[in-house]
């Protein structure tokens, strides 16, 4: 059987895709638990991050966020029997690529799937459910009566962070960087408090924001990135769409909190100064924190069933592309890999 990898250039930042085929799985042992794919989502590989953990390979296994039956359980495996319907997300140092007719994965990283869950929505939704829970849960406490900024709500997770902060009783703002995303955002039920169209460029997110809340300041923002740096210093597209990380600081209220996933985030005296006076905090999204702490794994098994909870009673409501097959994956993947798509993209088997 085939399975999807990537081959990084050992000169620049470019990476491969290929097809290989594959020897038959080992026979399951311990606490593994051999899988039937039934759909596998894209997401963007940060290569960087693997370099850092020191994970280079020649050739390393695509597609991670998976949904399946299982063939197989290993003479230690607690949680499963074969015939369960599964769902979960293959660790970084795995040696199956998602993105394959059968995989081999420890129990820890599995919950079961329920029913009524569609194959690709379980996939589809089941990281950036992580991520929204992470973000508005575990970094920012968030609970009823709060006012949350979600940046770029119409993207993928957007979309559940919208949803998610919705179920909790927030009070959501978001921004939208095209046309399509502001029609796309207005029609969400609940309806959004506002929804702050930056495509032009001449929208004041700041400004909005403060009107909103009555020149209080909201209580979380959930970032897609920010500007550093002067308007000399930074490229056209980042400089129209996205928010300068003074904004993000002025709009932030007393005791706001501030997830950000720019990695790189570089806060001067002055605005460490300013956060201080107004007791805010600011949290990193760090997509693999999970993976990176074994400790954790009760939380995260938690996140992990509640995500296919809210899918199974409806929610979660994700935005997915049409489903498409294996061999279309290779192409798919170089778009998504170069951040060219905005609906999820599902590979069903």
């Amino acid at each position: 059987m085939k399975g999807l990898y990537f081959q990084q250039s050992s000169t620049s930042e470019e990476i491969t895709f290929v097809f290989q085929e594959r020897e038959n799985l080992p026979v399951t042992e311990d606490n593994y638990v051999k899988l039937q794919v039934k759909a596998c989502a894209l997401s963007q590989i940060n290569t960087k991050l693997l370099t850092e953990m020191k994970m280079e390979k020649d050739f390393f296994p695509v597609g991670r966020e998976v949904a399946g039956i299982v063939l197989d359980v290993g003479s230690k495996v607690s949680f499963f029997q074969p015939g369960d319907e599964v769902a979960g997300i293959l660790p970084l140092d795995s040696e199956d690529p998602g993105l394959c007719e059968a995989v081999r994965v420890h129990e820890h990283y599995l919950v079961h799937k329920p029913e009524k869950v569609a194959w690709t929505e379980a996939a589809g939704t089941i990281r950036d459910g992580v991520r929204a829970y992470t973000a508005l849960h575990y970094l920012s406490h968030l609970s009823p009566g709060k006012s949350v900024l979600i940046m770029d709500g119409a993207s993928a997770l957007g979309t559940i962070a919208i949803q998610l902060a919705h179920h909790r009783g927030a009070k959501v703002i978001s921004t939208a960087c095209s046309l399509e995303d502001k029609q796309c955002l207005e029609r969400c039920r609940p309806s959004i408090a506002r929804v702050i169209d930056v495509s032009n460029g001449k929208a004041q997110v700041a400004e909005s924001c403060l009107e909103e809340t009555g020149g209080l300041g909201v209580d979380i923002v959930l970032d897609a990135g920010v500007r550093l740096y002067s308007k000399d210093d930074e490229p056209a597209v980042k400089l129209q769409l996205l928010p300068h990380k003074h904004d993000i600081i002025t709009l932030l209220g007393v005791g706001g909190h501030w997830v950000t996933t720019e990695e790189n985030l570089q806060l001067d005296p002055p605005d460490s100064h300013c956060l201080y006076l107004k007791g805010a905090t600011v949290a990193f999204l760090n997509d693999e924190v999970w993976n990176l702490s074994n400790v954790q794994q009760g939380k995260y098994l938690c996140i992990l069933k509640d995500v296919m909870e809210k899918l199974s009673t409806g929610v979660f409501r994700p935005q997915l592309d049409e489903p498409i097959p294996l061999y279309e994956a290779k192409v798919t993947m170089e778009v998504v890999q170069k951040n060219q798509g905005r609906k999820k993209q599902v590979v069903q088997f």
